[in-house]
Order: C-alpha cells, then sequence, then structure tokens
C-alpha cells in the first residue's frame, strides 16, 4: 500500500507513508477497505479471508428504569455496576452480562419514549424519582452480521440480534433483585414500583442504529484464511496496514468496548515502535 486517496472540502487529496493505520470504527473501518476493492484485491482490501465487514457485534443493550415512592436526588449516578450473573448463576449455569446504571435521566430523555399528550410535570416527577438502568449481553459473531456496499457504495447493515435468551434471563435477574430490596426505612421492599423497559431511541431495545459498541467486522488471529489481521492488528494481505479500531474483536464480552480498544492502540503503538527503529 503506498497512499491513501481523501475526499477533503470538496477537494480530492492524495497521502503517503510507509506505514498506514486505519481506524474509524468497525462500520467505516470495513467499508473503506470494501471500496478500496481492486484488480489484485477484488473482494477489498485485506480481505482475502472474505471476511471483512462480517461478525458484525454490538452487544444486545436495554435501559431499564425502576420508578421508587422516593425521590433521587442523584446526580452522577452512573458510578455502580453489578457484574454477579456475567459468567452465569446457579439457575442458568452461562453468560448473561453486566448491569450498571446509565446517566440520570431527566424529563425531556423521557419524553422521547413518552405518548405526545404525557404532561411534562408527569415526566419531571417520574425522573425525580427513578432509578435507571443499562443492561449489556455478549452478542455472538456471526458471519451474515455484516457490513456491505449497495451500488452506489453506500453503507448497508445487516444484523439479526442473537443470544436474546441470556439477555432476557438477566433483565428477570435485575426484577427480581429490585422486588427483593429492604433498605427503604419508609417503604421496605414496596418502594420500587416496578422495572419499566424504555429506550432512549425506539421500541424496548436499543437499536440497530445504535452503534456506539460496533466491533468485530476485521477480526485478527493466526490464520489468514480466518481472519484479515495478524496478532498485531496488521493486515495478512497487506504488509504495512494496520487496524486499531474495534474492528479486531474475534468476540465482544459484555462490557463496553471502550477500553480494550484503547488499550489494544497502545500496545500495536509499542509494536510499531519497535518496527520502526
Amino acid at each position: 500500500m503506498t497512499k491513501v486517496i481523501a475526499r477533503r472540502n470538496g477537494a480530492q487529496e492524495e497521502y503517503s507513508a510507509s506505514l498506514i493505520v486505519l481506524s474509524s470504527g468497525a462500520i467505516n473501518s470495513a467499508a473503506l477497505l470494501l471500496r478500496s476493492a481492486n484488480d489484485r484485491h477484488t473482494r477489498g482490501l485485506a480481505n482475502g479471508s472474505d471476511v471483512v465487514g462480517r461478525h458484525y457485534m454490538g452487544h444486545v443493550n436495554s435501559v431499564l428504569m425502576a420508578v421508587s415512592k422516593c425521590p433521587n436526588p442523584t446526580i452522577f449516578q452512573k458510578s455502580l455496576s453489578v457484574n454477579d450473573f456475567y459468567f452465569g448463576s446457579k439457575d442458568f449455569p452461562y453468560p448473561m452480562g453486566h448491569i450498571s446504571f446509565v446517566g440520570k435521566l431527566d424529563a425531556e430523555a423521557l419524553s422521547g419514549g413518552a405518548p405526545a399528550i404525557t404532561p411534562g410535570f408527569t415526566l419531571e416527577l417520574m425522573a425525580s424519582h427513578s432509578l435507571d438502568f443499562w443492561l449489556t449481553s455478549e452478542d455472538l459473531p456471526d458471519p451474515e452480521n455484516r457490513v456491505t456496499l449497495d451500488r452506489d457504495g453506500k453503507i448497508v447493515l445487516a444484523y439479526k440480534p442473537n443470544n436474546e435468551g441470556g439477555h432476557k434471563r438477566l433483565i428477570a435477574k435485575l426484577e427480581e433483585l429490585m422486588k427483593r430490596q429492604r433498605t427503604c426505612s419508609l417503604h421496605g421492599g414496596d418502594c420500587h414500583q416496578g422495572l419499566f423497559s424504555r429506550n432512549l431511541f425506539l421500541g424496548q431495545r436499543i437499536p440497530l442504529a445504535g452503534v456506539a459498541h460496533q466491533n468485530g467486522t476485521i477480526r485478527f488471529g493466526d490464520d489468514p484464511k480466518t481472519s484479515a489481521l495478524d496478532v498485531n492488528c496488521k493486515a495478512h494481505d497487506v504488509d504495512n496496514l494496520y487496524v486499531v479500531d474495534g474492528s479486531f474483536f474475534g468476540s465482544s464480552g459484555a462490557v463496553n468496548p471502550a477500553l480494550t480498544i484503547m488499550a489494544n492502540a497502545l500496545r500495536v503503538g509499542d509494536h510499531l515502535l519497535d518496527r520502526m527503529k
């Protein structure tokens, strides 16, 4: 690979370097490699294995809200998490995922999922009494969950959720815990009115448009037949091309991938420094 061709402010520009690092996110990095198909790389750059764009993962995520009889004055709520069920439980010995608080919901956030006729003061009252949870379960790498391009070169993201059984059990575990809590001196176990599915976007789950946890589309591995990158995140097919965003994941776990992406980028950075000596 000798140069990168980019379009900026309507003008075409070219950049050359001995080493090139791609880090555009799992969706756009895959799309960029697919768009770079040529006579030598007919299925896309670094795609001799035909895995580029495949195995898209973004987690199975839900936002759940419990309404308490007592006000919740917390401002910085996202400071507690529960991983007791990450690897399963006695009654379900399979991974379920991660429970944490989400940033405190307010009336404006709640209005996105409420009927248009809902009075503002009702939403404000609910928000002031709410406990807001974010639940994450792992979705599994499926080669048919993938990024492709249409005839005009635009991105198409095809995704069918999986591991939904584990996620439903995680929700049930949280519901059970909320019913069992006895810490309220005024209301005891009746303090929380229940757990209601809500979504900051549409429906009950974070939809396909919620791609903040995107990963897996340019997976790394030892075998060039089943992976696009080697263990140092260098393309098997292109000696001076590296990919250091969430694309390299072989599996997604059930937590936010950001810190893993950062740690891996630092690891690859050390490798590049050694290579340039």
